[in-house]
């Protein structure tokens, strides 16, 4: 019967690597015995909103009933803040499954989704489980080479995703750039525009993606609560775009995707505009520390616009990242995204942020004098 049912699942679902998170901080406890920090999936280190832990305080006796299936009131304020129609705006469980369900809709297998290697690894995974050919073309300078981008588009592209700042690398293009790539991509092509960590980018070329929308562009603009607003484990995210696209997303999405607590807390939480400016300039203070006091550790440092910072250590990443862990610090290696010499690591506090740097610094003293990542002798 095993056997049976083992050629009932696809090929390209059988040969899919499944998605590996960062390691819980309880996990690492248990196993280890070290009190650990966790620096490793880009949440935010302040927490979320205290309008948003109001709102889902006083909404908690009201969760035996489901949630608004299509989040009227959010979509309402976020069209609004956008300056877009509401039904140009549909929320997801988080951001990544708005890019699980484009890939169901518009890569059929045989189709190509055309990305960026050395990027957010959940598209071509999301483009190989419908059976569609992910094609990766690799980063310049650690960041999106959009000419190659355009170059590698042929008639078999059905999908173009871009992750602007660039997850893992933090690296940005501009405005402009974005626009000139625009021009090369064909009409009948979708373009994901992945804006999840837009709010921390100082830059006034950053970004026109809303007036893009605006104008009609077969865009989607696909940006997320988890990150600044700090509810990574509500999972919600949202996508503007073309109506067309937003219609096709409404039609096979879960009519209860998003919960009732996940809604009345991002509608608080974008009340909070000064949650938001402590979190923002919070997280570039530390940014600027990590990136300076790592560079004079001799690892190679990205320079980043986002709330992580990407290094390469000059060792193995995988086994630097589990003498850390024995060390109670939990960063992200990237060989999975494909930079196998590289960690990642987010901003946290100012006391985490020391604590990082401090297990790097021992850890090359340690190996220095021939201990193993714990300052045993090996």
């Amino acid at each position: 019967m095993k056997q049976v049912l083992s050629n009932l699942v696809p090929e390209y679902v059988s040969r899919l690597c499944a998605y590996v998170p960062g390691k819980p901080i309880e996990e690492v406890e248990r196993e280890l015995g070290v009190s650990a920090i966790k620096l490793a999936s880009n949440e935010n280190a302040f927490g979320p909103s205290p309008r948003a832990l109001e709102a889902m305080k006083k909404h908690l006796a009201s969760s035996h009933r489901y949630p608004d299936a299509g989040g009227f009131y959010l979509r309402e304020k976020l069209a609004e803040r956008h300056g877009v129609e509401a039904e140009q705006v549909v929320l997801g469980c988080g951001s990544t499954e708005l890019i699980q369900l484009l890939c169901r809709i518009y890569c059929a297998p045989g189709a190509v989704g055309l990305s960026a290697e050395g990027s957010f690894v959940m598209f071509p995974l999301s483009v190989q489980a419908v059976g569609g050919e992910a094609v990766l073309v690799p980063l310049k300078e650690y960041a999106y080479d959009l000419e190659a981008l355009a170059g590698a588009l042929d008639a078999r592209t059905r999908v173009v995703y871009l992750a602007n700042p660039n997850n893992p690398t933090g690296t940005l293009f501009t405005a402009g750039e974005m626009d000139r790539f625009l021009e090369k991509v064909p009409e009948n092509v979708l373009v994901i525009l992945d804006e999840a960590y837009c709010d921390y980018v100082e830059r006034a070329d950053y970004s026109r993606s809303m007036d893009t929308v605006r104008g009609g562009r077969y865009l989607i603009v696909l940006r997320t609560f988890s990150k600044v607003y700090g509810l990574a484990g509500l999972r919600i995210g949202y996508g503007i775009g073309h109506p067309e696209i937003i219609a096709a997303l409404n039609k096979i999405r879960s009519p209860f995707n998003v919960s009732s607590l996940a809604q009345v807390a991002a509608l608080a939480a974008l009340d909070d505009a000064e949650h938001v400016r402590r979190s923002v300039e919070l997280t570039s203070q530390g940014r600027a520390f990590l990136e300076a006091e790592l560079s004079k550790l001799g690892f190679m440092v990205v320079p980043s616009v986002a709330n992580f910072v990407y290094l390469e250590t000059g060792h193995k990443a995988q086994e630097e990242y589990e003498a850390l862990l024995k060390r109670g610090v939990i960063v992200r290696p990237m060989g999975f995204m494909g930079l196998p010499a590289g960690l990642r690591v987010t901003v946290g506090t100012p006391e985490e942020n020391r604590r990082v740097v401090e297990a790097f610094a021992r850890l090359q003293a340690a190996r220095a004098a021939g201990e193993d990542g714990r300052g045993r002798r090996e």
